[in-house]
């Protein structure tokens, strides 16, 4: 990609990934970290200059219509005719594959006849995702790419791209998706690659992203987070191990984040019994796939 001074700037590099067929693969990285570029690649929609990419076992730069009409594709802008109704939209995309998804069951699926007679311009944004996603389905490609699928969805579109999505890969397609929502990514994907500065830099199913090893004889432990509300001032000093941290984040909510067992939670509730002190809540939580995502990619801004 060049770059103002007529430079090639380099995007991505040393980044390797695989992704399954009955699977979600997920793609994660701060803006710029070269997530974008890598999936327009592999849909060759942008010409890479180095490195190889295998795509249902062909090269996306040199394959032709064969390989594209079994691949879907869900871009971040939605690349839709403004102008265009949506259920002739996808009438017009049904009749270029020959074996397309039925265009009214995925009407029907998506919520499209609620806004059937609105062109795409004055379509909401979720409203736009949904259309985009129907029309990288209605071909019934054996691979789809989704780029931002729930950004600006309602909570209930939401849920059911995300029924579809599960049952579709529970069919056995493969999935690639980009996302900013670590809600998202940790809800949906079966196997995340953590992407910066255009390469790879932690991979693996959730579980084990989630997972914290520590030296503790042979055994793997957790993080977790103790949260409670008690009377503020309080000094914790002493009652949990030295490397739990122990904070009170702001006047009488305390926090407690480390390798917790069962006789820290014991101590615990053994100190708050010896001083009478009852907390107002408490919760006990293990560690977010966006804290493992900021503790690999930091958390300045970019």
């Amino acid at each position: 990609m060049p770059s103002l001074d007529g430079k090639m700037l380099r995007v991505v590099s040393g980044l390797s990934l695989v992704a399954e067929r009955g699977q979600v693969t997920a793609l994660l990285g701060a803006n710029g970290a070269g997530k974008t570029t890598t999936i327009e690649c592999a849909q060759g929609l942008q010409k890479r200059t180095h490195g190889s990419i295998s795509l249902l076992g062909q090269d996306p730069d040199t394959a032709g219509a064969e390989l594209r009409a079994r691949v879907g594709v869900m871009l971040q802008d939605g690349g839709l005719p403004p102008s265009a109704r949506p259920i002739p939209l996808l009438r017009h995309i049904a009749g270029m594959y020959q074996d397309p998804w039925p265009v009214d069951d995925l009407v029907r699926r998506l919520g499209i006849d609620a806004f059937s007679r609105t062109n795409v311009r004055r379509l909401s944004g979720g409203q736009k995702q949904r259309l985009a996603l129907a029309a990288a389905l209605v071909g019934r490609p054996e691979v789809l790419f989704l780029d931002e699928p729930s950004a600006g969805l309602d909570p209930q579109s939401r849920q059911l791209v995300f029924e579809l999505i599960g049952e579709l890969r529970d069919r056995g397609m493969g999935i690639i998706l980009t996302t900013h929502l670590m809600d998202d990514a940790q809800r949906l994907a079966d196997y995340v690659y953590i992407i910066d500065a255009g390469r790879n830099v932690a991979e693996g199913t959730v579980a084990q992203l989630l997972r914290h090893e520590l030296v503790a004889g042979d055994a793997e432990q957790h993080i977790r987070t103790l949260l409670f509300e008690a009377e503020p001032g309080l000094d914790l000093s002493g009652v949990l191990p030295a490397a739990v941290e122990v904070s009170e984040t702001r006047a009488g909510s305390y926090s407690a984040t480390g390798a917790l067992t069962p006789a820290d939670l014991a101590a615990v509730t053994a100190w708050w019994a010896a001083r009478g002190i009852m907390p107002a809540s408490m919760s006990l939580a293990a560690r977010s796939l966006e804290d493992v995502f900021l503790d690999i990619s930091g958390r300045e801004t970019r």
